[in-house]
C-alpha cells in the first residue's frame, strides 16, 4: 500500500518536467521510490482475461469496491479484485449510427439526395446507400420553437430505439438518377435484419464530471439540461457520479482507444477522445476533473443492441436526443488504479452554472462547486438560498449496468481489452477551445 510519503514523492514528481525530474531527488529519495514500487501490487490485463476464462475473476462494481476500499485497504483490495464495472445511462446528443441500406433494383443513388426515416432526414453525402442519422434529428416538418417552448416529440433518437426495438421503419429515398442508379425514388419499410450493417457510432458520450445547471433570471428557461425554473427554482445534473466510467479512471492510465465496453445494451468499443474532450480542466489532489473533462468517441453493433439501453427522448423547448447506457470495465492493475475507483459521491465536485445568462453568452462564471453527495441528497445551497435538485440520469440504471457488465466478464462472456492507443491526458495540452469568429471582409 502507498503510504502517504510516497505519494507526496510522486505528486512532486509529476509537477516537474519529466526528464530532469530524477535530478531534483537525493540518492535515498530514488532509493525509496524503487522500493516502494518493489511493494506495489501489479497485474496485466493478459493476466485478468486468464482468470476471466477460467471462472476465477474477482469483478466488483465501483460502488461495491468503496466499502471492501474501506474495510481491507487499497493494497488488500487491490490484489484480490481483478476488475471494477462502472455505469452511466443519461441523455447523449452527440449520437447516431450510420446504416448500409442494400442496393435496390434497379439501384439508386441516395448520396447526394434525400433520405428520411420515419420523416426523419438522414445524412447522405457518403455514397450510394450509406447513411448517417443523427440522435438530434428532427422531422422538416416539426413545428420546432415557433410555439415556444416546442415539444420535439420525434427525432433520430426515436429512430434509433425503434430501430433496436425490432420494429419497421419508413425509408423513403430520392435521387438525381445517373447511368449505373437510374433510380430516382424509392419509398420502402425496413429494419435492422433488412441492412447490411447497422453501427452505433456516438461522437461524445460519458462525460468526465458535468455543470449543474441553474437559472438565475427572472423567467423559466428550456435547455438541453432541462426545464429550470426562475431565481434558482432548481438545479439539475447529470451524471452518475461515483459509478460514471471516467470518474473511476481520472487519468485514463486503463481506459483508451480499443477499450471494450458495454454499449446500448451489446458490447462496444472505444474508438478516439470524444470531441471536446478537455483533460486540462482543474482537478483536485486525487485527480478528479471539477469541471466537463474528457470524453468518449464509442462504436458498436445495434444489432446486438437492446430499446432498454438506447431511449429516444425528448427536451421540451430544445430538441430530441437518444438516452445511451454505457459500462466501461477497469483492469485493477495497481493499487493505484484501485485506489481511484473507490472515489466516492463525497469526493466529486461539480461547478453550478446560470443557463440564464452566463452559458448562453459564454461567459459561465463557477457560482459554487458541490458534492455529488449533496446534489443526490436532493438539494443544493446557492447564493443563500436552498435549491432541489434532480438527475436527467438514472443512478439505479447506471448500477444495473455495471451489475450486467459484472456478470458478462464472471461468466466469461467477456474479456478485457488492451488500448491501442492511449487517450490524450491531462499532461497532453489538449484543451477544448472556443469558437473565435472572424467576419467576413465586404
Amino acid at each position: 500500500m502507498e503510504n502517504s510519503e510516497t505519494l507526496s514523492l510522486r505528486g512532486s514528481y509529476n509537477r516537474v518536467d519529466k526528464p530532469s525530474a530524477l535530478k531534483i531527488f537525493c540518492k535515498f529519495d530514488i532509493i525509496h521510490i524503487f522500493l516502494a514500487a518493489g511493494r506495489m501490487m501489479s497485474k496485466t490485463i493478459a493476466e485478468i482475461n486468464e482468470k476471466i476464462a477460467k471462472g476465477q475473476a474477482v469483478v466488483v462494481t465501483a460502488e461495491e469496491v468503496i466499502d471492501l476500499a474501506r474495510k481491507k485497504g487499497v493494497a488488500k483490495t487491490a490484489k484480490e479484485v481483478d476488475v471494477v464495472t462502472t455505469g452511466t445511462f443519461g441523455p447523449m446528443c452527440s449520437s447516431g449510427a450510420y446504416f448500409n441500406l442494400g442496393h435496390s433494383k434497379p439501384r439508386i443513388k441516395a448520396g447526394g439526395g434525400t433520405v428520411y426515416l420515419n420523416g426523419v432526414p438522414a445524412y447522405t453525402g457518403l455514397a450510394a446507400v450509406d447513411i448517417f442519422l443523427g440522435a438530434t434529428a428532427i422531422p422538416n416538418e416539426d413545428p420546432r420553437n415557433r410555439s415556444h417552448p416546442g415539444e420535439f416529440s420525434y427525432g433520430g433518437g426515436h429512430v434509433i430505439e425503434e430501430l433496436v426495438s425490432g420494429k419497421d421503419v419508413k425509408l423513403v429515398i430520392t435521387a438525381y438518377g445517373t447511368d449505373c442508379y437510374p433510380r430516382r425514388k424509392v419509398e420502402t419499410w425496413i429494419n435492422l435484419d433488412n441492412m447490411n450493417e447497422a453501427v452505433l457510432f456516438n461522437m461524445r458520450n460519458a462525460y468526465q464530471n458535468y455543470n449543474v445547471a441553474v437559472n438565475l433570471g427572472d423567467h423559466t428557461v428550456y435547455t438541453y439540461m432541462g426545464v429550470l425554473k426562475p431565481r434558482l427554482g432548481n438545479a439539475n445534473y447529470s451524471t452518475s457520479g461515483q459509478l460514471s466510467p471516467l470518474f473511476n479512471d481520472p487519468y485514463y492510465k486503463t481506459i483508451g482507444i480499443g477499450t471494450r465496453i458495454f454499449l446500448g445494451g451489446g458490447a462496444g468499443y472505444i474508438t478516439w477522445q470524444g470531441t471536446q474532450h478537455n483533460p486540462s480542466v482543474p482537478r483536485t489532489n486525487k485527480g478528479v476533473a471539477t469541471r466537463p473533462g474528457g470524453t468518449l468517441a464509442v462504436i458498436g453493433d445495434m444489432k446486438q443492441m437492446s430499446p432498454r439501453w438506447l431511449v429516444g427522448s425528448s427536451f421540451i423547448g430544445y430538441g430530441a436526443t437518444l438516452t445511451v447506457g454505457i459500462g466501461v470495465p477497469i483492469p485493477i492493475l495497481s493499487d493505484e488504479i484501485l485506489n481511484y475507483t473507490a472515489v466516492t459521491d463525497e469526493e466529486l465536485l461539480a461547478p453550478i452554472i446560470d443557463y440564464f445568462e452566463g452559458y448562453p453568452q459564454r461567459s459561465p462564471d463557477v457560482l459554487g462547486e458541490v458534492s455529488y453527495a449533496q446534489l443526490k441528497s436532493g438539494k443544493i445551497r446557492v447564493k443563500g438560498k436552498d435549491v432541489p435538485t434532480a438527475s436527467l440520469s438514472s443512478y439505479s440504471r447506471a448500477v444495473e449496468i455495471a451489475n450486467i457488465l459484472k456478470d458478462w466478464i464472471q461468466k466469461g462472456e467477456f474479456y478485457l481489452t488492451d488500448p491501442v492507443a492511449p487517450l490524450p491526458g491531462a499532461d497532453s495540452g489538449a484543451t477544448c477551445k472556443p469558437m473565435q469568429e472572424r467576419p467576413f471582409e465586404e
